[in-house]
Order: C-alpha cells, then sequence, then structure tokens
C-alpha cells in the first residue's frame, strides 16, 4: 500500500492564533514528543517579527533546545531575507515560503501585492541556494473568502514560476476550508499531468482546513488522486487572522486514523500520537476539534454491558 508523509504543523500554524502565550518549554517538549511519532516534518515554528506574532517570540530559542531525530525535517515559516538568516542560523531542514494566490488575501495578509511578494521570495530562494531546500506555500489555492473562486490555471502558473527557481516543494493550501472533494480532484489531476510530470522529484503538499466539514473527505480525494503528503494539526488547531472565517486545519491524528484504519501506510506510531493529542486541551486552555483523540481508535472495543435475561427479572409467582 503506497506511504504517505504527514507534515506536523500544530507548533507554528495551530499556535499563531492562540490568545495566551505558550512556554517555551511546553513548546519544546510538545516537539520533542511529536519526533517520538514518526512525522516526516515538524513546522516547529516562524522568524517573523515578535510583534506580528508574539506566540513565536521565542523561534530562536525553540530551535536551539529541540531534540532532532533521525528522519524527521524540522521546518520553520520565514517571511523575508532577515528571516531567512535566522532560520539558517537556528540550522533549519527546511524554509517554508508563503504567499497567497489571490490579490485581496496577498494584501490582508502580507500587505502587498502578490507581484511584490513574488519578488521578495524570490530573492530569499536565490539567497539560500544550495544552502538549505525551499518549500511555497499557496494561500487560498482553492478559493478566496474575499475574492472567490481561484483559477486553477492562476495557481497552476503561479506553482510553476516557483518550481523554475528550484524550490523543492509547493504545497497548496486551502486556507479557509473552501475546497470541496470534486475541486480536489481536478486540482490534484492536473498538477499530475503538469507539474508533477514535468518535475517528478517536486513535493507536492496538499494542506487542507476543515471549516466546513470537508477536510477528510478532501484529504481522500487528494489521496485517490495520487498525492501522498499532507500537512495536519494535532488536535485540529489553528487558522487564519487574515481570512475571515478560517477555523483550524484538519486533525493530524484525525487524518492518519482514517488512512491507517484504510490500510495505507502512514509509518506513524498513532497510540504515541492519540497520547500526545489528548494533551492538546491542558496546553492550550480549551477543548480542540479533534475527534479521535476523544473517541479512541476503531479498534478500541469496550466490554459488553451485563444484562439481566428475561427469566431472570421475572418475579416468582
Amino acid at each position: 500500500m503506497t506511504r504517505i508523509y504527514f507534515n506536523e504543523v500544530a507548533t507554528r500554524d495551530g499556535f499563531q492564533i492562540e490568545p495566551e502565550f505558550i512556554p517555551t518549554d511546553t513548546k519544546v517538549a510538545l516537539v520533542d514528543a511529536l519526533s517520538e511519532c514518526g512525522y516526516a516534518k515538524i513546522e516547529v515554528t516562524s522568524f517573523v517579527s515578535p510583534k506580528a506574532i508574539p506566540m513565536l517570540r521565542d523561534a530562536d530559542e525553540v530551535m536551539g533546545r529541540i531534540r532532532r531525530l533521525p528522519g524527521v525535517e524540522y521546518t520553520v515559516l520565514v517571511p523575508n531575507l532577515r528571516g531567512a538568516e535566522r532560520a539558517l542560523e537556528a540550522r533549519a531542514d527546511e524554509l517554508n515560503l508563503v504567499m497567497s494566490v489571490s490579490e485581496a488575501h496577498n494584501l490582508a495578509n502580507l500587505r502587498m501585492p502578490m507581484a511584490d511578494s513574488f519578488a521578495a521570495l524570490s530573492d530569499v530562494i536565490r539567497h539560500v541556494a544550495g544552502r538549505t531546500p525551499v518549500n511555497v506555500s499557496l494561500s487560498c489555492s482553492f478559493g478566496c473568502p474575499m475574492q472567490g473562486d481561484v483559477a486553477l490555471a492562476d495557481v497552476l502558473n503561479l506553482a510553476g514560476r516557483f518550481a523554475d527557481l528550484g524550490v523543492r516543494g509547493i504545497t497548496l493550501c486551502d486556507t479557509t476550508g473552501m475546497a470541496h472533494p470534486a475541486q480536489v480532484g481536478r486540482m490534484v489531476d492536473a498538477f499530475q499531468r503538469g507539474l508533477l510530470q514535468a518535475q517528478p522529484t517536486m513535493q507536492l503538499t496538499l494542506h487542507f482546513h476543515n471549516t466546513r466539514g470537508m477536510g477528510l473527505a478532501n484529504v481522500l480525494a487528494a489521496v485517490q488522486g495520487g498525492i501522498i503528503r499532507f500537512d495536519g494539526s494535532l488536535g485540529g488547531l489553528g487558522g487564519c487572522p487574515y481570512a475571515p472565517g478560517a477555523s483550524g486545519n484538519i486533525s493530524s491524528e484525525d487524518a492518519i486514523h482514517m488512512l491507517d484504519a484504510m490500510g495505507f501506510d502512514t509509518a506513524m506510531d498513532l497510540d504515541k500520537l492519540l497520547a500526545v493529542a489528548r494533551q492538546m486541551p491542558h496546553i492550550v486552555g480549551h477543548d480542540v476539534p479533534g475527534q479521535v483523540a476523544k473517541a479512541g481508535r476503531i479498534t478500541q472495543l469496550h466490554p459488553a454491558p451485563t444484562l439481566q435475561t428475561r427469566q431472570d427479572s421475572a418475579q416468582p409467582a
């Protein structure tokens, strides 16, 4: 059965909109625990301005203290050249760059037109060439809450331009949960016949949100189309502060449990992962959307209740 690779984004994407600062010790311990679960990558933090995202103001310390296990890549989000330099100093295994396929969302999220974002990220890619791999995440690839539909041709074009610059990976982000399985199927097919056929080593990752309850259905549609890399967030944490209506990412443990039950090889230790997932409400101080950590795996059975038979319950004459 096909191997599926999962990237955990809770400690960056999941934490960035939490209102209460999560202690550095807690972040380090969580990354260390996640490292034991079988992830391909863990997006640890972001080297953005502390004024922009106070939650991640301890990025340098977190990267310096985590215990790195062989086989796991520790990635970080960087917004610009200064962030890239900090990430290189912190020995990040991969840099994740972000811009939107929607002009309206790019202006709201990054405060600049798409053309300026592409130019700035191109500078970063050229600056780190040969030193560390780069992944580019394209926000609103499946639709924008302000602009509406995003043309598939625009997504393909922007991804191709970054591919021509030599990036290792492209992530297609459903930033506000607007995707549906049929649309995902069309997107995946277009990329399989285009970019992935031209560059078979390109890592194409899909990043879904569960805003409208279709997150796992979209994962399944993508897997059926041949996609093997996915982002997920422990407990289903996350969202975009600049995208109206954006709720959390798909729950990592729910998606992995689904694929595991279907016979796919995720190389994940689901029991360890669920043990970590059950700590998330305590870490963030509120309930989280993930379901399997609450209900247990479908293989987790319970003793049948002891019932009185009709004869046992009959009253004597």
